[in-house]
């Protein structure tokens, strides 16, 4: 059985390359920002999640804490894409709870290896 990956990304654009990045390896699951995310969460239980920092409604950071308040999604694997590259954000995200960190544009093979290092 394969395993299921949460995407959460406002870009249609970048849901659409995540999809064919991560489809041939994984079940894709996608949400257009933190809020929907959240909503999706309540019938889907991912095995790791990629999410964006900046979008509208809920933006990543809160996405993290929510889903870290969470006891029965706690452990989640969330790795954040995005094309901040400020260490200032990646310390508030590892602070929120964020697993990784991967800079925008990325490459669709170290992407499928990072979601298989987390989700192992």
């Amino acid at each position: 059985m394969s395993k299921t990956i949460l995407t959460v990304d406002d870009s249609r654009t970048m849901r659409n390359m995540l999809r064919l990045a991560l489809a041939p390896s994984f079940e894709v699951v996608q949400a257009v920002d933190g809020e929907h995310g959240l909503e999706v969460l309540e019938d889907c239980a991912p095995d790791a999640i990629i999410t964006d920092i900046n979008m509208p409604r809920l933006d990543g950071f809160g996405f993290i804490e929510a889903v870290r308040r969470d006891e029965a999604r706690r452990t989640i694997p969330i790795l954040v894409l995005t094309t901040e590259s400020d260490a200032e954000k990646k310390h508030r995200a590892r602070a929120a709870g964020a697993t990784g960190w991967i800079v925008k544009p990325f490459d669709s093979v170290k992407l499928v290896e990072a979601v298989r290092r987390v989700t192992d």
